[in-house]
């Protein structure tokens, strides 16, 4: 017998075959709007009201139908479980040994929509094989290698990258944070990494979501990222564009926006014609004359424009006619000598 690949298993077809084990249309229709099999999930009491029974009748049908197609794919009577207990196998152990359903959903289905994401579900939680973690307020929707850990070990293992990640206390790459959390494997690592709520990644980098590095939520942020990851001075254009080829989740920003943000937000500082550096890497606010005015006090003697010119230019990108025509006709400067200059009294 051959293996099934995902693109050969009929996921609606094995939704419908296994709820066709269920004798009573009740416990069926419990089951698929619980689910979200053929539409959106619905709560308890918005079934209980279509059926016309309480919303703990609803709770006891649903728990006690799903225990028993749980024990039939236990004794291998469940229509295809089998086979879909394989390729989900396949699946995960090839994601790293654990997944979110929506990335896993992405590997099994053509379009990953939300119906397709609650019959991998519904599957997952079918297959003996197969340890679920249920979404909560720390955790997305996952799944794991059950030989390799149960939900518990998934949990605190997820929360031992947590760990590490705030231990090494900035963005940083798997294989650190692997080593950090004592886990042989980086990609079970990142896979662990994955299911969590608190952990984000970006560009090889993985951090605590409320890092904007990792997870930036805003304009500024997103600009801030790209001049990081650049590592060089950049026109507004350019930055504009580069978000735009990003890989960040809201990236239909316009060319004004992306300017006036830079404006307004300190970490930017303006070095030339719309163009930005970031001040951590040294630079400091101020037109052209300013910083003439700082590389003369500093010096605290008067220098020959060249050297102006070159020190200038190590933090302005400006044409050096400009720095010249600042000398020549700002009056906080003086030419004291052939070429040489020094601060006004």
């Amino acid at each position: 017998m051959t293996a099934t690949s995902p693109s050969q298993l009929q996921i609606e077809s094995i939704i419908t075959d296994i709820l066709g084990t269920i004798d009573r249309e009740r416990e069926r229709e419990i089951i698929a709007r619980r689910y979200g099999l053929f539409d959106r999930k619905e709560t308890l009491e918005q079934i209980g009201e279509l059926l016309g029974i309480t919303r703990e009748r609803v709770r006891q049908l649903e728990k006690a139908v799903m225990a028993r197609l749980k024990a039939m794919a236990d004794a291998g009577q469940l229509p295809h479980i089998q086979e879909v207990q394989t390729v989900l196998l396949d699946e995960v152990r090839a994601m790293g040994k654990a997944a979110r359903i929506s990335d896993l959903s992405a590997r099994l289905t053509k379009d990953n929509s939300r119906i397709d994401q609650a019959r991998v579900s519904f599957l997952s939680a079918l297959s003996p094989k197969i340890a679920v973690v249920d979404e909560n307020d720390h955790f997305h929707h996952s799944v794991g290698i059950a030989d390799e850990h149960d939900e518990k070990k998934i949990k605190d293992l997820a929360t031992r990258t947590i760990e590490a990640i705030k231990n090494i206390g900035e963005p940083t790459t798997i294989d650190k944070v692997a080593e950090q959390a004592k886990l042989q494997d980086p990609e079970h690592a990142a896979a662990l990494a994955r299911t969590s709520k608190h952990l984000a990644t970006l560009n090889g980098k993985w951090g605590l979501v409320k890092w904007p590095t990792v997870n930036p939520k805003n304009i500024r942020d997103k600009i801030y990222v790209i001049l990081q990851e650049t590592g060089k001075h950049m026109h507004f254009n350019e930055i504009a564009e580069a978000i735009k080829q990003s890989d960040f989740k809201r990236k239909d920003v316009t060319t004004q926006a992306i300017h006036n943000e830079l404006i307004k937000d300190k970490r930017f500082v303006l070095i030339g014609r719309g163009i930005y550096a970031l001040k951590e890497w040294g630079y400091q606010k101020g037109t052209v004359a300013d910083i003439i005015t700082e590389v003369l006090k500093k010096a605290n003697e008067p220098l020959h424009r060249d050297e102006i010119v070159k020190q200038v230019l190590q933090s302005r990108h400006v044409k050096e006619t400009t720095i010249l025509l600042n000398l020549q006709g700002k009056p906080q400067f003086k030419r004291v000598a052939k070429a040489t200059y020094a601060l006004a009294e």
